[in-house]
């Protein structure tokens, strides 16, 4: 198996099966680092133990390499894919025939596992007419959220990817965002570079267990923002996963949603459902 492929491939399903986009990256940067190196140059390497020397091959990415080198589906792969390989729930099928697009994604420009390029392919591959790149905004650091000259830099990328996809393909890369909103209900990024976007996806993720009138009063201000266009994970809570749990904040849902369905146009704002094991929202 060629050694590229069985790590791109080991990315993929660990984001499948939502891992921690640290061991997604891991993978990714690997497939990265020996890119441009041919066969023969890469067994020697293996061989001369440089390999296991390089800077961004880890233990585990090492092993995929090695076994892959040997003509083999490297056994991490394959339990990979054994597990990938369930059947979906009842219903499943007709529900994933409907599914259209995706409006709220990250590449690896901030806390995703994986390069706009890839996601962007993924997702034609699935059949999807569109998905929105919703990185974050600048305020979430620990998040690698993108400065205003990254997000520009960013939209070039976003036109390239549709121009060599081309209008026949039938698929669409929206440029977004995922805007923090601030304390006061603002939001994290300049008017006139959310108006250039296709889709804003606000998000509290600060102050989560504050008071339900100042967390109902934060979401209403960010609703009645223009350029809003989706609420996201509303009730901000955590079911699973390695960031522990979380209950529900402490908001007023019922006052949210209709001001979300009434503010400016019908489809100027919605809530958007978080169907990630880890969300459930």
């Amino acid at each position: 198996m060629d050694a590229i492929d069985a790590l791109n491939e080991t990315a993929f399903w660990l984001e499948r099966e939502l891992a921690d986009s640290f061991k997604v990256q891991a993978f990714r940067r690997a497939a990265g680092v020996i890119a441009g190196l041919s066969h023969e140059e890469l067994t020697a390497r293996l061989k001369d133990g440089r390999l296991k020397r390089t800077k961004g091959i880890g233990s585990r990415t090492f092993e995929v390499i090695s076994q892959a080198l040997g003509g083999a589906v490297p056994d991490y792969l394959e339990n990979l894919r054994r597990r990938g390989a369930e059947p979906l729930v009842n219903g499943g099928h007709e529900l994933n025939a409907e599914l259209r697009g995706d409006l709220h994604s990250h590449s690896n420009w901030s806390d995703g596992g994986s390069p706009i390029e890839v996601m962007a392919d993924a997702a034609r591959i699935l059949g999807r007419e569109y998905i929105a790149l919703t990185d974050h905004s600048p305020n979430l650091t620990i998040a690698n959220g993108l400065s205003p000259e990254r997000l520009m830099e960013q939209l070039t990328v976003v036109d390239g990817i549709n121009e060599r996809c081309g209008q026949e393909s039938g698929f669409r890369l929206l440029a977004g965002i995922e805007v923090d909103i601030l304390e006061d209900g603002e939001l994290d990024q300049s008017a006139e570079l959310l108006s250039q976007l296709d889709v804003v996806v606000a998000s509290v993720h600060s102050k989560l267990r504050s008071d339900k009138r100042l967390m109902t009063r934060r979401m209403l201000t960010a609703i009645e923002n223009p350029h809003t266009n989706v609420l996201g994970h509303c009730t901000g809570r955590l079911v699973k996963g390695s960031r522990g749990t979380r209950p529900h904040r402490s908001s007023t849902p019922k006052r949210c949603s209709p001001r979300a369905r009434n503010t400016g146009s019908p489809s100027r704002s919605i809530r958007g459902p978080n169907a990630r094991t880890r969300r459930t929202n």
